[in-house]
């Protein structure tokens, strides 16, 4: 008797929870979006960057995400005892990069796209792996700068077709002189900014609360509050009533509230600047708003804040936001270094544009599919094949196990493929092929009820001399 087999164990096909695959028609969708951008951003001159997935912990710490964000750090001990965690963003890793280029020629302007990890809690829509797209430049203390990363904001979204949209901007200047004005630490004017940061997720009532005595959520769940004085609260929310009519309206408010804070009015006078190169912009000034409500959570910024907000989808929050982080650099190598960038939330804004309806969906790149009923003439299919990729399109040769044409055909069908190429041993003893126009063939189908008529109707499947292949396929490609 010959020895039992042992068997392998079956492993269960899972995936990590806030982790998804995607899809082939997902990263279609997702690559046209990243081209779009990246076009507007390379018009402006910035070039391309791709940093290492792991980073030195003490690299990632030492961009002060705040507490909340640090703790959201995949960390863990790697080879030869190495602190090591997955980037929590793009920016620190661009920082590091800078300071570790002393020889760069600067300003530094730099485009990446990549995933980010988080050890958030999954919720819908909500996962630990995301793709960025940042736009970053270096090593400039001009407000010039912030002005054209507003800009190219805008550009943006009106290349991805977007008509309804906001860019709110402020300036963390102005909220550090809230914090005067208000009477605050540093340390509770972090724990106000964190608060603050909840305006539009949270509502107003209960950013009140949270600066007061603290609130119960809807989970049922304490949030512990700043304990602020009544008079300190009043203060805030006298801030936070400033109208967002106009650029003058808002700075004269701002002046009369914060202008003996110099940083306040140092902060002011930075967005004055950029509203006047915006102004002289032929992008599109109806898409601005200052906007005193605009905190932006992260702790490294120093200066203009700004964030893309569609107004047809409001509850997807911000889709491109970003800010000015003048000390960023300097950490890494103790020189100046001041930036300015903002990054977008791929997924998000793919998710945004799919209920939009401004994507197309796509689920495969092959424009021919050749058949191949009969395998003695593989090599016959693969020459066929070869002859239209010259044209420049992608072909597919069926390499299924299946040799019945009606099955695939279906499977050209299952894929949006729009042309086939049919040869059996009459198309080959003859020298013609037959081309089947599935896209039409497909569009009919939607609209006509009776099977005879879809039958009768011309051009859908044409047998036609070898040499008219190309000419043929081209027709039925150019009508699509």
């Amino acid at each position: 008797m010959g020895k039992n087999k042992k068997k392998s164990k079956k492993v269960k096909p899972q995936i990590l929870k806030g982790f998804k695959d995607y899809s082939a028609e997902d990263e279609f969708v997702r690559r046209e979006l990243i081209s779009k951008v990246q076009e507007v951003f390379e018009r402006y001159g910035y070039q391309p960057l791709q940093t290492p997935a792991l980073e030195y912990i003490e690299t990632l710490l030492g961009a002060d995400y705040g507490e909340e964000g640090s703790s959201q750090i995949f960390n863990f001990i790697g080879p030869e005892e190495t602190a090591m965690g997955l980037r929590f963003d793009l920016t620190a890793p661009l920082a590091r990069y800078v300071a570790s280029q002393p020889h760069l020629p600067m300003p530094f302007r730099r485009y990446q796209a990549a995933p980010v990890w988080r050890t958030d809690k999954p919720d819908p829509g909500r996962f630990r792996e995301f793709m960025q797209f940042d736009i970053d430049i270096v090593g400039t203390t001009l407000p010039a700068s912030d002005a054209e990363i507003i800009i190219i904001m805008i550009e943006t979204m009106k290349a991805l077709d977007i008509k309804n949209f906001t860019v709110r901007y402020s300036n963390r200047r102005i909220l550090n002189g809230l914090a005067e004005y208000v009477g605050l630490d540093e340390n509770e004017a972090t724990g106000m900014f964190r608060v603050l940061d909840k305006l539009d997720k949270q509502g107003r009532e209960a950013v009140t609360a949270e600066l007061g005595p603290g609130r119960v959520d809807k989970s049922g769940d304490e949030i512990p509050g700043l304990n602020l004085k009544p008079e300190q609260i009043s203060r805030i929310e006298h801030f936070l009533d400033i109208p967002r009519e106009d650029f003058e309206g808002t700075f004269e408010k701002c002046m009369q509230i914060l202008g003996e804070y110099e940083i306040a009015k140092r902060g002011l006078d930075e967005l004055k600047e950029i509203h006047e190169y915006l102004m002289a912009s032929s992008v599109g000034m109806e898409y601005c708003v200052f906007d005193t409500t605009v905190v932006r959570g992260l702790g490294y910024y120093t200066g203009p804040i700004f964030e893309t907000i569609l107004t047809d989808l409001p509850e997807f929050g911000s889709v491109f936001a970003g800010g000015r982080y003048d000390n960023l650099v300097g950490r890494f190598s103790g020189q100046e270094a001041p930036g300015t960038g903002a990054s977008i939330g791929v997924d998000r804004l793919l998710a945004a544009l799919k209920k939009l309806d401004l994507i197309e969906a796509q689920k495969t790149s092959t424009d021919v599919l050749v058949a191949t009923m009969d395998r003695e003439r593989m090599s016959d299919y693969f020459k066929i094949a070869s002859e239209l990729r010259e044209q420049g399109w992608n072909v597919e040769v069926f390499l299924g196990n299946n040799r019945r044409i009606p099955k695939q055909l279906q499977y050209a069908d299952r894929l949006d493929i729009p042309v086939a190429v049919i040869c059996g041993s009459n198309e080959f003893n003859n020298d013609e092929v037959t081309i089947k126009d599935l896209a039409r063939g497909r569009e009919m189908s939607e609209d006509v009820e009776d099977r005879e008529e879809w039958l009768k109707a011309e051009g859908i499947q044409v047998t036609v001399p070898r040499g008219k292949m190309i000419s043929t396929i081209r027709k039925m490609l150019e009508s699509k």
